[in-house]
């Protein structure tokens, strides 16, 4: 799948042949008979797409999203368990394979049209005409925060109440009943009258022969009984007895090993290369050439990357060669500096008369930001294994997308995509990584080259120097304040622009702003990297509001708030970390205090970050989290979620960056490209609103506000201004 965005998704639809114009042809229909074969086996009933239900009365969700840590499949199971009325310990979970007919549109409904409201007559029609664009962009993604504020909500809650109703109707038929004398708790069908009770199961068959309705009757938050509930995880057990099967854990019988090495210089071909002395070396098979990148093939892994090591490839030459992390901010800052004096940018925000605001002000107050590449670094380096036949190629991976990798290896490898199956496993973290399919296409090539099943898996040096990167990027701001010290224009400038599209804009009231980005194209991939803009942009305009707030006179959270006053939701999510955290104690010389707000992915959340610098380093002590996120279907799994955007955030924060010399990546390994360690991590506090707003994300919402925390607390404990990211760039040497 390419870049996912809404102007994608709306203009694969026009492409995919008018959508709404057809109306009822279009509609979705009664689509589990088609796929049941593929999704069932030993008496198990299909009722719908979603929902299959066993002879021992266990029902399995099974829904379009993979698991890499997130608990996704748990909440998502929750959210059918309550709608369908079926007990927790009755229910399981199931990824959707990857065909055509399990393409995600419930993420695609909720993404595009979220909350509306849509009239029911409409409703399958617009299913339907969504069901197409989503299997025209082969989305099976698992991203953007979606799978409960969008799959759960659009697809999973309107599946269960479904499958209720259906099961309703078909013991009424059995019992010959109302089916407003009957009710469905704990996996059973209960007759009021009469205390007639039997198990779903005994009424699945007879409920799948009809199709299920587009618009059931949903519960209110009122009528939960296992949502807003902390579960117990469905991928942990298997996790912890070592059960859980990932993809770097896939084994097919006579299967080799393959090591990779790339062009270092993104771009460039392998031209040749000497490997006399790994093939003579014990265990290995195969020397494969890629157009660019060579790979051994050994009986063992170890083989296998000890041979690679012995190679002598000749790359091309490229244009980039001579290209530095140096000369790319020099070219980020020409791109600026033209786009802030007038030329050529595109317009996020354009309100108000900046100009005339800036001519007046009483003061002004310019700084530029920065942000360099960074890798995902994920604990479970990227691999794939493929077995490729004249008749078929499989696949075993573990895949954020496994429908759009299945098309993608198709088209590498020249094959119809009925020739190709992905076989989907557990994620040992994907952050956004694990949606490019460059190591599955390797694997793929490989093992057609060798004829055999080959299991590739890369080095960590290969995982940190080929990785398709978060930006590295550059903003630049101007904002005029009036006598009173409240802003009147706001202003900026940044390139490099993705999504999510609002990721720059602020929330607070400043009536002239003019929010721009300019194109300055580098030869460094681009990679989805956890909250995606909104990881940049957080830094750059929390802690640059918090550079007005002192410019203004202000305290950074009282000034915030006064810009809030349109925004209650907004005002609640502050004040309650504000006040967790003790915004306005005396603190000890030495500490120092930060505060950020962000809205993303549907969410809202503020950090409080108390650090501590002494003898030249900063230590983070504390983090105090609010978040609104509409509802928290599983408390415990949102909490977990804003505990790992935090790490996962700090991390990038304290030590993250990857540059760039004569074109290519100088990382290579933790040594230098440094995690976070437990033994480091800061005490984090999360708190919960449940506003009854409509529901947001959690996967990604807790990384964009800790970076300008942190960096706000260092100002407050060290005087010292920190615009460029890492910290670890920085001397602290005469603090503390």
């Amino acid at each position: 799948m390419g870049k996912w965005t809404r102007r994608a998704f709306i203009t694969t639809g026009i492409l995919a042949g008018g959508a709404l114009a057809v109306g009822v042809a279009i509609r979705p229909g009664h689509r589990a008979p088609k796929v049941a074969g593929q999704v069932t086996d030993d008496g198990e009933v299909l009722v719908s797409m979603w929902v299959k239900i066993d002879p021992s009365n266990k029902v399995t969700l099974i829904a379009a999203h993979s698991e890499m840590g997130q608990g996704a499949h748990t909440a998502l199971t929750q959210m059918l368990a309550d709608e369908l009325d079926a007990s927790w310990e009755d229910m399981e979970f199931m990824e959707a394979p990857a065909i055509d007919e399990y393409a995600n549109w419930a993420l695609g409904k909720g993404f595009l049209l979220g909350d509306a409201d849509i009239p029911a007559a409409l409703v399958p029609t617009i299913d339907g005409a969504i069901l197409q664009v989503a299997k025209a962009m082969k989305m099976q993604i698992t991203g953007g925060s979606t799978s409960i504020r969008a799959t759960g909500v659009a697809g999973v809650r309107v599946a269960g109440a479904a499958a209720r109703e259906l099961l309703l109707q078909a013991a009424s038929d059995a019992w010959g009943v109302p089916v407003s004398q009957l009710d469905a708790k704990d996996t059973h069908i209960i007759d009021r009258n009469s205390d007639k009770r039997a198990p779903f199961a005994e009424f699945a068959l007879a409920a799948s022969q009809t199709a299920p309705s587009a618009t059931p009757t949903l519960k209110t938050p009122d009528q939960f009984r296992v949502m807003g509930k902390s579960t117990p995880r469905l991928d942990i057990p298997a996790k912890v007895d070592g059960s859980a099967v990932f993809g770097i854990d896939a084994q097919v019988e006579g299967m080799k090993y393959a090591a990779i090495l790339a062009a270092p210089v993104f771009g460039a071909q392998l031209v040749s290369v000497d490997s006399a002395k790994a093939q003579a070396m014990p265990g290995v098979a195969q020397i494969v050439s890629l157009e660019d990148a060579v790979a051994v093939v050994a009986d063992g892994y170890w083989h296998a990357s000890e041979a690679l090591k012995t190679l002598k490839p000749r790359w091309s030459e490229t244009d980039n060669d001579l290209t530095s992390s140096e000369s790319l901010f020099r070219q980020f800052d020409q791109s600026l500096a033209h786009g802030m004096d007038g030329g050529s940018s595109k317009a996020d925000v354009d309100k108000g008369d900046v100009p005339a605001a800036l001519a007046s002000a009483a003061a002004t107050l310019d700084a530029i930001y920065r942000v360099p590449y960074l890798a995902h670094a994920c604990m479970e380096p990227m691999n794939a294994t493929a077995l490729v036949t004249d008749e078929s190629c499989q696949v075993w991976i573990g895949t954020q997308n496994p429908l759009g990798f299945r098309y993608e290896v198709a088209d590498a490898m020249d094959m119809d995509v009925e020739q190709v199956q992905i076989h989907q496993h557990y994620m040992g973290g994907g952050f956004g990584r694990r949606s490019m399919s460059d190591s599955a296409i390797q694997a793929a090539k490989i093992a057609r080259a060798v004829g055999a099943p080959v299991k590739l898996i890369w080095s960590r040096e290969e995982d940190v120097r080929h990785d398709h990167y978060r930006p590295a990027v550059a903003s630049r701001f101007r904002v005029a304040l009036d006598a009173g010290g409240q802003i009147t224009a706001w202003e900026n400038v940044y390139h490099e622009k993705h999504e999510p599209a609002e990721a720059p804009t602020i929330p607070y009231a400043v009536s002239a702003q003019k929010i721009h980005s300019v194109d300055s194209p580098t030869h460094v991939p681009f990679g989805a990297w956890r909250s995606v803009d909104h990881s940049q942009h957080g830094f750059f305009t929390e802690a640059f509001f918090d550079e007005v707030a002192v410019a203004a006179g202000k305290d950074p959270y009282e000034y915030r708030m006064s810009l809030l006053a349109d925004k209650p939701r907004h005002q609640n999510v502050l004040r309650t970390a504000a006040e967790r955290a003790g915004w306005g104690e005396d603190l000890p010389q030495g500490m120092g205090r930060g505060i950020s707000l962000q809205e993303s992915f549907g969410s809202l959340v503020a950090q409080v970050v108390d650090v501590s610098v002494r003898d030249g380093k900063v230590s983070v002590d504390r983090v105090v989290l609010a978040v609104d996120a509409g509802f928290a279907v599983s408390p415990d799994g949102l909490t977990a979620q804003m505990e790992s955007g935090v790490s996962f955030g700090l991390t990038a924060a304290l030590y993250g960056e990857i540059t760039i010399e004569n074109g290519a990546v100088q990382q290579s390994n933790f040594h230098d490209y440094p995690m976070g360690r437990m033994k480091d991590s800061p005490v984090i506090e999360t708190h919960i609103i449940n506003s009854g707003e409509a529901w947001g994300g959690a996967g990604e919402p807790g990384t964009p506000g800790i970076a300008p925390a942190l960096v706000n607390a260092v100002f407050d404990a060290t005087g010292l201004r920190v615009r460029e990211l890492p910290l670890s760039k920085h001397d602290f040497s005469d603090f503390g």
